[in-house]
């Protein structure tokens, strides 16, 4: 809920408490006025057009400019009317008493600390001529009044802008999420393509069936490793836990170089947090064949801690230049940056790459457990 939005519930609720009471005052000083039928007839119309304008006052959007003006003239009226009903000032308060700065909190609201000090400044000149003497007491009340507006419109010009500022940064990060999603989905549709070079390869024949061969040995490596249990998994519901051991296991019977370690039983987690986990290990192992090559050997260490699932992935490559990463995202080239770091992140974990050129690379992929899938 905005914050403007209690603001102007108490503003409505004001109008009428504080009209009650300068019809309480009259009522109570009723014999002391020179010409009380002026006064009957000023709070009457206040009385009409406080309940005829009481939606007016319920939100922003109702609270036309137009409005604003002539509840300020309302206001105004009834101070310059007061000496007219009480010709021989034995009454001190004015006719609309304090409901006129209900008139300028209300343009406060609507139009920030520079107007409703403006609206401020016009009541408090309309009382000073009311008042003629110009008295401490009155010059005290006009302060407060323009000090009140000053701060209410302040406050309310800081939260718009507060909400404003949230709300875009909420959009952005919502696309931003949209986009990381369907570049993973994109990444992963390597293994469709893969599958249909496999196809087509053994179709044509020739240097082309090696190609297929060895495309069907990497998508079977890869979808492996991002979820399929058997002939029929794309049909069973998904269950509500998932053992990353055995998943990540599976890697190793691909005729891949790659090995396995990992604890005596199974590491249960969320399928949806074990399923990116298994997708972020494709896109490392993916990484190991592309950049150190087909007769790299690769090496998966999941480690199951009391708060947190550590999955390091270790190759004996040439290790990865120092601010080649960097430079890759810069180029375009997203596959760490989406497929692993993008699915940790989302998982509320990190991934950390550790490379010495010459002595291999390191991915270390942290989740905690709990995190959100």
């Amino acid at each position: 809920m905005s914050v403007e939005v209690p603001m102007w519930r108490a503003l409505t609720g004001y109008r009428v408490l504080t009209l009650a009471y300068a019809i309480g005052l009259f009522l109570f000083a009723y014999g002391d006025y020179g010409r009380p039928a002026v006064g009957v007839a000023y709070l009457g119309a206040l009385t009409a057009w406080t309940a005829w304008t009481f939606r007016a006052v319920s939100g922003a959007e109702r609270c036309t400019a137009g409005f604003l003006v002539a509840d300020v003239v309302m206001g105004v009226a009834g101070i310059a009317l007061s000496p007219v009903a009480d010709p021989g000032n034995a009454v001190g308060p004015t006719l609309p008493s304090i409901w006129v700065a209900g008139s300028v909190l209300g343009v406060a609201l609507k139009g920030g600390w520079r107007w409703g000090g403006t609206a401020a400044v016009v009541v408090g000149v309309a009382n000073f001529v009311e008042d003629g003497d110009y008295s401490g007491m009155m010059l005290h009340n006009v302060v407060l009044v323009c000090l009140a507006a000053i701060t209410i419109g302040y406050v309310v010009e800081v939260a718009r802008a507060s909400e404003r500022t949230l709300a875009k940064a909420l959009r952005i990060e919502a696309a931003t999420r949209e986009r990381e999603r369907l570049a993973r989905d994109i990444h992963d549709s390597v293994l469709q393509v893969l599958a249909m070079v496999q196809r087509r390869g053994t179709e044509i024949g020739g240097e082309a069936a090696e190609l297929g061969l060895l495309a069907g040995a990497q998508e079977r490596a890869l979808r492996a490793l991002v979820g399929a249990a058997g002939p029929g998994a794309a049909e069973a519901a998904p269950p509500a836990e998932a053992d990353l051991r055995a998943l990540l296991a599976g890697a190793v019977g691909t005729g891949e170089r790659v090995t396995f370690a990992g604890p005596g039983g199974p590491v249960l987690l969320p399928a949806a947090q074990v399923r990116e986990l298994t997708a972020a290990v494709a896109a490392a192992l993916d990484n190991v064949r592309r950049h150190a090559g087909e007769t790299a050997s690769a090496w998966i260490l999941l480690e199951d801690e009391p708060d947190e699932v550590l999955v390091t992935v270790r190759d004996d490559g040439p290790g990865i230049p120092e601010g080649r990463l960097a430079a890759a995202e810069a180029e375009g080239r997203l596959g760490a940056a989406l497929s692993i770091r993008g699915r940790l992140v989302e998982l509320g974990g990190s991934a950390a790459w550790v490379s010495v050129p010459g002595q291999g690379t390191e991915v270390e992929l942290r989740v905690p457990k709990g995190a959100r899938v």
